[in-house]
């Protein structure tokens, strides 16, 4: 069903009485306020669901989820790489304005090693209004379950310090690598994994981080909820138990990963990927039998979606799987395959069944979303909108963006409309028509001398200079 037939569904007087200020007098008088989980797949390619086009690998609970919910079909991560995309989603910003713009390492040599407890990522400062402290100041009891990457413990960007009230997880995203782990962190602290230590494989950290999610959802049944989920599949490391493994082993013809640097060995990598996402896939169907077992359903917004486009390392094979759907590009990218991403959003009685969206939205935009949802002011000076009317079913009150931006070191992107600018190493700007070409195979930039003069000049103007994260100069020459 697509979006403008969700009037037919409802009918415009149901709508228009949870919409705008009504919708937040209504959640207000309400007995508690929705609760909200977000779920985040790491590096998840747009097609490497069934429910936007994927063959080989098994995802039933994502589809059901698409099927039950809102499909988005033009959403886009923040950022192509991991924690510059998690800072645009708890802060609202894109990447031309947000604080961190890439994934830099701190630590040293000593926190690159696995195992380590002294590495981490570049932190957020003090003070960062985040969407997770906007929830906790009004009322919410907030917890975060995976890999955070935006801080060491202790430091400015400790999830504690960030409005979170509990995590568990992967505090460096680097230590993600490896799902059998010898520690994760939980409130602050180191957690021993005895069954994965000296080298030992018992535990797998998915299982624990998928655990806990459920153990946060049941302990706070009786009170509002942010439950944020950046679970680390499919991120490479291949590896995965063999109750998942062998659903999909010697299905396909295999050529071994051998280790090489960060990642782990795997003699089966095609068929350790898709038993990865099928495992994930399991675990949203856990967290959505939970919520109807306890009857949250219909007071709770879930959404699914991806950090960035599918990878191209590890043993993993995005050709094969055809991971990235028709875009140009995987991970790391500002093309197309390295920044769209599947976005799916169910909440029974709001969002209608098997609706599908054509908004342009990005990660950004969940904030302000959220900040609606929970009748809280959103903050000022942000580059995201609220989602909410179009989850709602009335387009005609979406707000549009301007344009989407993104950065990554040397490359720019912007997309306005169904034209999309790209630009690296500071050089000649590509410009794509997306409604013609959605592979972005053919630069018309030289056929629309006026809107390429528009977009250099974007490329200027929708980005603030980073001291941390400088747009990087190409190297002048020597004079002769």
């Amino acid at each position: 069903m697509r979006r403008r037939d969700f009037l037919k569904v409802v009918g415009a007087g149901a709508i228009a009485s949870v919409m705008g200020g009504e919708f937040v007098r209504n959640a207000a008088a309400a007995k508690r306020k929705p609760n909200i989980i977000y779920i985040l797949a790491d590096d998840l390619g747009y097609a490497e669901v069934g429910c936007y086009g994927q063959k080989k690998i098994k995802t039933p609970n994502i589809d059901k989820l698409a099927a039950q919910g809102m499909k988005f079909t033009q959403h886009y991560s923040g950022n192509p790489v991991c924690a510059p995309s998690r800072c645009t989603l708890l802060t609202g910003l894109h990447t031309g304005h947000a604080q961190i713009r890439g994934n830099r390492q701190i630590g040293g040599r000593e926190g690159w090693k696995l195992g380590s407890t002294t590495g981490g990522q570049w932190p957020l400062k003090a003070g960062t209004v985040t969407l997770g402290k906007i929830l906790q100041d009004t009322g919410y009891v907030t917890g975060a379950f995976g890999k955070w990457g935006l801080g060491t413990v202790g430091s400015t960007g400790d999830p504690q310090k960030q409005g979170f009230d509990h995590f568990y997880g992967y505090i460096c995203q680097r230590q993600a690598h490896t799902y059998y782990p010898n520690h994760l962190w939980r409130d602050g602290k180191v957690e021993k994994i005895p069954g994965n230590e000296n080298g030992k494989e018992e535990v797998y950290s998915h299982d624990l981080i998928a655990d806990e999610a459920l153990n946060f959802i049941k302990r706070n049944k009786d009170k509002p909820f942010f439950c944020y989920v950046p679970f680390a599949i499919p991120h490479v490391s291949i590896q995965v138990p063999d109750d998942s493994m062998n659903e999909y082993k010697g299905k396909w013809e295999e050529t071994p990963f051998e280790s090489k640097g960060m990642y782990f060995p795997q003699k089966n990598p095609r068929a350790g990927y898709a038993a990865m996402v099928t495992r994930m896939d399991g675990d949203v169907g856990r967290i959505m039998k939970l919520l109807n077992e306890l009857g949250l359903e219909k007071d709770t917004l879930v959404v699914f979606t991806s950090d960035n486009g599918p990878t191209f390392n590890g043993g993993s094979d995005s050709k094969f799987f055809e991971s990235a759907g028709p875009f140009r590009g995987l991970k790391a990218s500002v093309y197309e395959g390295g920044i769209r991403v599947p976005f799916i959003a169910k909440w029974p009685g709001r969002i209608a069944a098997s609706s599908v969206s054509d908004h342009i939205s990005a990660m950004w935009d969940v904030l302000p979303t959220c900040c609606d949802i929970a009748g809280v002011k959103t903050p000022e000076k942000i580059d995201g909108i609220s989602l909410l009317p179009e989850f709602l079913g009335q387009p005609a009150k979406q707000k549009q963006h301007e344009y989407l931006y993104w950065e990554l070191g040397k490359q720019q992107a912007i997309r306005m409309g169904d034209i999309k600018a790209v630009r690296r190493n500071l050089g000649k700007v590509q410009i794509y028509d997306l409604k013609n070409d959605i592979g972005e195979t053919k630069d018309i930039a030289e056929e629309r001398p006026e809107l390429l003069a528009k977009m250099e000049k974007l490329f200027e103007t929708a980005r603030i200079e980073s001291e941390v994260f400088p747009l990087v100069k190409p190297k002048k020459k020597a004079s002769s």
